[in-house]
């Protein structure tokens, strides 16, 4: 058995969607993209970040609804573009989300237990495996549940925070950073939206994929900008840019500030709670893009084993969860965010590039320029990663050459 099973419906992929970008962007890097973009930077960052992924998606969902399979861009990349576009997606795609998975897990061991932040990771990473090889729908099921305690603990900090912050507004208009800056911050911010894709990448297991992916998609992403800029300007308001530029919890700062610290447990236990559904999905989506490259022996064609009871790809996903592990071990939760950042714009590059080639959409054409925002969705990428700290972009490009370096090398051989 070598194919996945079709059990999720439009209502389970926006979940999954959910739980990939919930959690990621309010937990981890509101504080370092509001020192990039300075005060009234911000706000900008966030809206230039969710105009890209809302490009980005609009590509996807139109390149998953032709192609429904797993792997996402590696396999757009490959059918549009040619085998080595296809590669570079899905490497750069593998590696960047493996250093998010490692990101994710060491949250989740600094909130948990701050003394054995490694070790809890480890097990956090053991956990999410566990329940993902017992099949997709276990996937969504407990992804649900995460979602549904999120959403609570966000709608507590929102409220916390208007009635006992207070909100000052004209803090939102404090003095930005440079234009650099706040491309910066959109670069790091769109670390938050990038889990929309996980749909796409889930493809060969969503049932009637040519009406459901294109309708999860943005539903996804317009609950996930909707949530963010709320709290952006709920935490902005109430904490203001410099504080929030240097703090490390910036919900739990705003429940302090509103005068609650005693509840500050609550978000933090929402926090860990988020990050478990972002690596639970997470941990998914690399695993069928390694199973998609495994088909086509761009990775070890062993890893493309379907298990035959709970149809999921146990190798592939087994190995992901190895490498992670190994990072964790050995890695650093702010570099690996600015790493998959840079990664990842390069995987979202080469979607709109994709989605270049298929020309007008007859069907919507009229109600939406497809092909503009592909174009914008291209350009705004590149903008984005090469704006990127430094460290990153030397990391995120070093890694992609080698990949390149890498796959030659065996064309050659074979």
């Amino acid at each position: 058995m070598d194919q996945l099973a079709r059990r999720l419906g439009v209502h389970d992929a926006v979940v999954i969607g959910l739980g990939s970008m919930l959690g990621a962007g309010v937990f981890v890097v509101f504080g370092p993209a509001a020192a990039a973009a300075g005060g009234a930077g911000l706000l900008p960052a966030l809206v230039l970040a969710s105009f890209i992924a809302f490009c980005n998606a609009t590509s996807s969902a139109r390149l998953a609804a032709r192609y429904p399979e797993s792997g996402g861009t590696y396999v757009y990349g490959r059918e549009r573009l040619g085998p080595l576009a296809g590669f570079v997606a899905g490497w750069g795609f593998v590696v960047g989300k493996t250093a998010s998975c490692a990101a994710m897990a060491l949250t989740i061991g600094a909130y948990l237990w701050p003394g054995q932040a490694r070790l809890v990771a480890v097990g956090a990473v053991v956990a999410v495996t566990a329940v993902n090889l017992r099949g997709i729908g276990k996937t969504a099921t407990a992804t649900k549940a995460l979602v549904g305690v999120v959403l609570v603990v966000l709608t507590f900090v929102a409220v916390v925070g208007v009635v006992g912050g207070p909100v000052h507004l004209d803090r939102l208009g404090d003095p930005g950073g440079s234009g650099r800056g706040v491309l910066t911050a959109a670069g790091l911010l769109f670390f938050a939206f990038a889990g929309y894709a996980r749909i796409a990448t889930l493809g060969e297991e969503v049932r009637d994929p040519q009406r459901t992916i294109p309708r999860a998609v943005p539903l996804a992403l317009g609950a996930v900008l909707a949530i963010y800029l709320v709290l952006a300007v709920v935490t902005l308001g109430v904490l203001g840019a410099d504080r929030l530029a240097g703090s490390a919890a910036p919900l739990v700062d705003v429940v302090t500030a509103a005068g609650l610290p005693g509840l500050a447990w609550v978000v933090r236990a929402g926090a860990t709670i988020a990050v478990v559904g972002v690596l639970l999905s997470l941990v998914a989506g690399v695993g069928r893009t390694t199973l998609a490259m495994a088909r086509r022996r761009d990775l070890p064609s062993a890893l493309a084993a379907v298990h035959q009871v709970h149809q999921v790809p146990h190798r592939a996903e087994l190995a992901v969860a190895a490498v992670v592990i190994v990072v964790v071990l050995l890695g650093d939760v702010r570099d690996a965010i600015g790493f998959s950042s840079c990664t990842v714009l390069v995987y979202y590059a080469i979607t709109n590039a994709a989605a270049l080639t298929l020309g007008r959409d007859r069907d919507r054409e009229r109600k939406l320029p497809v092909q503009v925002l592909a174009g914008l969705g291209l350009v705004g990428c590149l903008l984005l990663a090469v704006n990127l700290p430094l460290s990153s972009v030397l990391a995120g490009f070093g890694v992609l050459v080698a990949g390149v370096v890498g796959y030659g090398l065996r064309q050659r051989s074979r």
